[in-house]
């Protein structure tokens, strides 16, 4: 018995260490780098990162290639620190929102030899803590430097990315809703303690026939605010209104904001927008994919609540696939087109052009 912190509570301190600016350690078959989030990167702390030994910026190659800095892995591009670069060229570098104002950034000098799999986990955990892709990452020229930093948290890591959690049914209890009185929450939680997740049951579905089943990701400004530059608004009310229609249905309501990039990196994609860029050039600008969600949450919820075989209420094909990758047969995709105007048109465009929905 012991009550140190396992691997999955230990990947959980470093994301909410990283978020707070606090570097973390990572370790990986005798390779150990000290580790920190670009965004929230303090002065006074990266000149104790100096201090260890030669730093470097790690990035995606999608950022590198709008900086047009060198890549020489798929996985991440290490841009060694200038001498005389402090936390707002870090920032500058990380954050596209300056693009357009300042385009001469480089020139970059980019390391090409090397194990960067400690980069690339750097990256992966400052995307699922929603933050910029982007990490300051130190090699100590003292191996010891790092073994007496008790007070960071530390990672040892066994080369793989992060791997989905598993999810446990937490409560759930009745709740009547306007398309159906008899209606039901079930509340998730991820094995990390991270961001909930809820299946809404729309009267009383059946485990043995195809269910009708909307896998919805979490929209604050088009679900609450009413935002009128996407359909996730309209989609939500019509997926639920439909089950009301036929008496039966569940709605997986995946805390996944912006495509699975967070609130805060979609308002900066939103920011880019307005600047001339579609969603897909946004995300890449900023360093993340055409979408970061990961499905199998979904699938997880359903085979939870018993379900195996679902009508699928999307108008994107991949979710589709995804279902059937991870064993729920789709037994129909139902369309669902809502919330189309002339703020979201391009928007739609965009959807159906570069994503494959079909719209």
């Amino acid at each position: 018995m012991t009550l140190a912190p396992d691997q999955t509570e230990l990947i959980a301190r470093a994301r909410a260490d990283l978020r707070m600016g606090v570097p973390v350690v990572l370790r990986l078959e005798g390779r150990s780098v000290l580790a920190a989030a670009a965004e929230t990167l303090s002065s006074g702390r990266l000149t104790e990162m100096r201090a260890l030994g030669p730093v470097s910026l790690a990035i995606t190659p999608r950022r590198a290639e709008t900086l047009k800095a060198r890549a020489y892995s798929e996985h991440v591009a290490r841009i060694e620190l200038p001498s005389g670069a402090d936390t707002r060229w870090i920032a500058s570098i990380a954050d596209p929102a300056d693009d357009l104002t300042h385009p001469m950034k480089g020139p970059f000098r980019t390391q090409r030899d090397g194990d960067d799999r400690l980069e690339a986990q750097a990256i992966a955990l400052c995307k699922s803590a929603q933050l910029l892709p982007s990490a300051l990452i130190v090699t100590p020229e003292d191996a010891a430097a790092l073994a007496s930093a008790n007070a960071l948290t530390v990672v040892e890591l066994d080369g793989r990315t992060l791997q989905l959690l598993s999810l446990a049914p937490v409560v759930h209890a009745r709740l009547p809703l306007s398309v159906s009185e008899a209606g039901r929450l079930h509340i998730f939680r991820p094995d990390d303690g991270g961001e909930e997740h809820y299946a809404v049951e729309v009267g009383r579905p059946s485990r043995d026939t195809p269910v009708l089943a909307r896998l919805h990701s979490a929209c604050f400004t088009g679900d609450v605010l009413g935002s009128l530059k996407c359909d996730c608004g309209p989609q939500l009310h019509a997926a639920l209104a439909r089950m009301g229609e036929e008496g039966a249905g569940v709605l997986l309501y995946l805390n996944q904001e912006g495509r699975g990039i967070g609130l805060a990196n979609k308002m900066r994609a939103y920011s880019l927008q307005d600047q001339g860029f579609d969603t897909v050039e946004a995300n890449h600008r900023l360093g993340f994919e055409d979408d970061e969600r990961d499905f199998r949450i979904g699938s997880q919820l359903l085979k939870s609540l018993g379900f195996s075989e679902v009508r699928l209420m999307t108008n994107n094909p991949r979710k589709v696939s995804r279902m059937e990758d991870t064993g729920i047969r789709v037994t129909e995709r139902v369309p669902l087109k809502a919330g189309k105007g002339t703020h979201n048109a391009e928007y739609l465009a965009t959807k159906a052009a570069k994503s494959g929905h079909l719209l």
